[in-house]
């Protein structure tokens, strides 16, 4: 079982994914990887040289093709429990992001298949334990 936790703040070094929830145009933006038959919101690790922001708007643009966007902090996730990117089930810690895309260049080959937008949000998840929780917290964030 997945445990999702939120914190304001925690040592840099152990973010090791960022996560972009994202709008444009008021509608939900989510990607579909070419493997799986799922929705996820953008995000991934974080390279080695990279700051976590910086992470975060390399994600965004690689997985959306997003180039004019405004990037917010919403703060940092931890999930504990096994998962694709996670085998050995320990707390790993992310940063959360909310992205408001106001326009798209053409997305860059990656392994995103599409960019999908919704109005309401989708009922199949590539990580239903998770990117609800995190959606919940942003929505929280931005009202």
């Amino acid at each position: 079982m997945m445990k999702i936790q939120f914190y304001q703040t925690i040592d840099d070094h152990l973010l090791k994914y960022a996560v972009i929830v994202s709008k444009y145009k008021g509608q939900w933006v989510f990607v579909k990887h070419k493997e799986r038959t799922t929705y996820e919101v953008p995000g991934g690790h974080r390279e080695a040289f990279e700051t976590i922001e910086q992470a975060a708007r390399r994600e965004l643009y690689e997985e959306t093709g997003a180039s004019s966007y405004k990037l917010f902090p919403i703060c940092v996730y931890s999930v504990t429990g096994k998962t694709r990117v996670n085998l050995s089930g320990q707390e790993s810690y992310g940063m959360l992001y909310y992205a408001d895309i106001h326009e798209f260049s053409i997305k860059p080959h990656s392994e995103i298949e599409k960019v999908y937008f919704f109005v309401d949000l989708p009922v199949s998840w590539t990580y239903p334990d998770i990117q609800p929780h995190l959606i919940q917290k942003v929505q929280k964030s931005i009202v």
